[in-house]
This record gives structure tokens, C-alpha cells and sequence, in this order.
């Protein structure tokens, strides 16, 4: 979620049409906005209102400097689980070769 909002703002239907669009990530408003709200309270993002030309007013989202560290962090935490797993593949790839 927090590395959707890394470049820009964005509105909650906007994030799951994203994650829509992406194998694997579909997710549901149901389970979007409690996570938006936690990530609010948590103050990794900040939120605004802007009206909308074509409806009601959006809820747009933004990562704050908390949510660019926590995102930093779990690239880094990511990278390394990533690096991990990969060597355990290739391990194995090795052993039955």
C-alpha cells in the first residue's frame, strides 16, 4: 500500500482499480479502507478532500515522512526475505540437476 502512494497521491477507488490490475493483488474496498484508516492513525499517511468533477468529494491519501521510513524499511526487509528464499530455490535447483 505505502509504495502505491510513494510518487503521489491518491484516492481509495484509484488504489484498487491498481491493485486490480495487478496478478496476484486484487483486493476489495472492504478490505482497503481499514487499512487506509490504520495507516492513518499510524501517521504513515495523511489524507485531504478534493471535490470531484464527476462526483462527490475524494479522500485523497499521501505517505508522510513516517510512511516513506516504514516503506524504506520494508523494502530493505523485503530484499533480504527475497534474497533468501531465492538462494533456497536455487539450492534445490542445484540438487536435483
Amino acid at each position: 500500500m505505502l509504495a502505491l502512494l510513494r510518487g503521489e497521491r491518491r484516492y481509495g477507488i484509484e488504489i484498487v482499480e491498481l491493485l486490480g490490475g495487478i496478478d496476484g493483488l486484487a483486493t476489495s474496498e472492504g478490505t482497503l479502507y481499514p487499512l487506509l484508516s490504520r495507516l492513518r492513525r499510524e501517521r504513515s499517511v495523511s489524507t485531504s478532500w478534493q471535490e470531484s468533477a464527476v462526483g462527490p468529494p475524494r479522500r485523497y491519501y499521501e505517505l508522510t515522512a513516517s510512511g516513506r521510513r516504514a516503506l524504506n524499511a520494508f523494502a530493505e526487509e523485503w530484499a533480504r526475505y527475497r534474497d533468501a528464499v531465492d538462494s533456497l530455490l536455487g539450492a534445490e535447483d542445484r540438487s536435483t540437476s
